[in-house]
């Protein structure tokens, strides 16, 4: 039976990461099922970090990826390769943090509301299997601090 998040809602960002990153390999340690532990990482980053949408895109087939589980509004069901930033941070193979979305040539609005994103490859076995995808209502809302610990988050996945 899962736990409830302990939850720092007056804490730095910093702090939040630091106190998630335990938590988050608690739910998901000796759990092998890939849509599991993407499911209960979105909802800890979600209810942690207050993000304004947090989930996952896998791929899907060779140039498309498709909506994975996650937290938030409705959000597009399939991005293609190369397009929006999810599509984008898949093509190139690389973290995008767009401080301004709507400044972003191509970028798909899934919910007008998202004002900033960061989004990571997930790479297993040297492949990249999806993306981390996180918006913010707020401009400019994530640097390579949030960069940094969405990758040791990541790389908790078996």
């Amino acid at each position: 039976m899962a736990e409830d998040l302990t939850i720092l809602k007056e804490a730095t960002k910093e702090e939040k990461y630091q106190s998630l990153l335990p938590q988050i390999e608690g739910l998901i340690y000796g759990e092998t099922n890939l849509v599991a532990n993407l499911a209960n990482i979105a909802a800890a980053l979600k209810e942690g970090m207050d993000f304004f949408w947090v989930g996952f895109y896998l791929v899907d087939s060779e140039d498309e990826l498709v909506l994975g589980p996650f937290q938030g509004p409705v959000a597009c069901t399939r991005i293609r390769k190369g397009k929006g930033v999810c599509g984008s941070s898949w093509d190139q193979n690389k973290t995008l943090i767009v401080p301004n979305v709507d400044e972003f040539p191509g970028h798909i609005a899934c919910a007008s509301a998202s004002k900033s994103e960061i989004v990571l490859p997930i790479i297993k076995n040297d492949k990249i299997i999806g993306v981390l995808d996180v918006d913010s209502d707020k401009l400019n809302d994530f640097d390579d601090m949030d960069h940094q610990y969405l990758k040791k988050i990541l790389d908790l996945l078996p």
